[in-house]
């Protein structure tokens, strides 16, 4: 044992036309989404933290040792869940004999997650004497989930676990994952390709292009760079953690309130008042003003200061990184504009905030 919190990773792999070679340093809690294309090496390093798949290096989870230069502690010994694609269920177990298959392998005094919470948490009481094959496809992924979980692990690993799933599939499970990541104690390290997921879920992110790690940290602060990995300049933005402040129902509207201003987006009949929720901006959906411009379309205005002026990642293009109190934001103008204004760090702007999206 050593001490510590989070999770420290020192490992290279050399497999037939592919080398895996990380050095991370994450959270000992939340979710951190492993992100890259596909065949970038994130299944790979998952399987090597899971001790699948043979590399050298060192693991190191909340203290707790499980790989070093000298010694590798083998699979069955890593307190660890693993949810794959496959959700592999018994089909000739129920739901309630699935979950027990691993919740009685556990002595009792050595369980962090009771039967109880494992079913409240993924919606599963109507479920326990259903089988398998009377399951859609989410459902059944919510029981190999809670399966994980009854192990008591210390750390689990889900490897792009919606991507069997269609669309309704996907937002029916949502709701469930979010929650496991606000209530569960112990990381997730979650793998994907999918924006919409990491926006959603992560707390935290681990870019990854050909077994290496190109940008990693939370997942607000790593989204806000203005060097934008994989050529997302196209794409780029910000998540920005919100709650809605009020509504406005003659307009149909909703007021966003986040550290450091506040936005108004479409109202769906499902946003209360109080309620936590994350926003996506675009890039390409800001522009900057010298004063204040009531006297238009765009509603949105939010005072802001530059915090960096990026250097043209194409031609003709310039990324503005800028604050709103703490909040940051990303801008993409021409760079003609950012010559006219004479834009630079330390400026007070007005931000005009053109579109607002909801992350779902």
């Amino acid at each position: 044992m050593t001490s510590g919190k989070g999770i420290q990773v020192q490992l290279q792999c050399r497999l037939e036309g592919f080398e895996l070679e990380v050095d991370l340093d994450l959270p000992g809690t939340g979710l951190t989404a492993l992100f890259g294309h596909s065949g970038c090496g994130k299944t790979t390093l998952l399987r090597c933290i899971a001790g699948l798949q043979p590399a050298d290096g060192s693991v190191i989870v909340n203290g707790d040792q499980w790989q070093s230069r000298t010694g590798l502690r083998p699979v069955h010994q890593r307190p660890l869940a693993y949810v794959f694609q496959d959700t592999s269920l018994f089909p000739h177990l129920n739901v309630r004999r699935n979950l027990g298959y691993g919740y009685r392998r556990i002595p009792a005094a050595q369980r962090r997650i009771s039967f109880e919470e494992a079913t409240e948490w993924l919606g599963l009481s109507h479920l326990l004497d259903r089988m398998p094959e009377g399951l859609s496809g989410g459902e059944r992924q919510r029981v190999a989930i809670a399966r994980a979980l009854l192990t008591s692990p210390e750390l689990l690993l889900m490897d792009e676990p919606l991507s069997a799933l269609d669309r309704p599939s996907k937002q029916d499970i949502m709701p469930y994952l979010e929650a496991l990541r606000d209530k569960l104690a112990i990381p997730i390290l979650y793998v994907s390709h999918s924006t919409a997921e990491v926006a959603r879920l992560a707390d935290h992110i681990v870019m990854m292009d050909r077994g290496r790690i190109i940008a990693q940290g939370p997942l607000q602060e790593t989204l806000a760079r203005t060097d934008q990995p994989f050529g997302l300049e196209q794409d780029a933005g910000v998540i920005i953690d919100a709650h809605i402040g009020a509504r406005d129902e003659q307009w149909h509207l909703c007021r966003a309130d986040f550290p450091g201003g506040r936005l108004w987006l479409r109202a769906e009949d499902n946003l209360v008042i109080g309620q936590a929720i994350r926003l996506q901006v675009l890039a390409r959906d800001i522009s900057l003003a010298l004063a204040e411009q009531t006297e238009q379309s765009i509603q949105n205005l939010v005072p802001a200061v530059i915090d960096e002026v990026a250097s043209e990642l194409t031609p003709g293009t310039t990324m503005i990184r800028l604050l709103a109190g703490q909040t940051p934001f990303l801008a993409r103008l021409t760079s003609r504009a950012v010559h006219t204004l004479k834009l630079e760090t330390g400026q007070s702007v007005w931000m005009q905030v053109k579109s607002v999206a909801i992350v779902d």
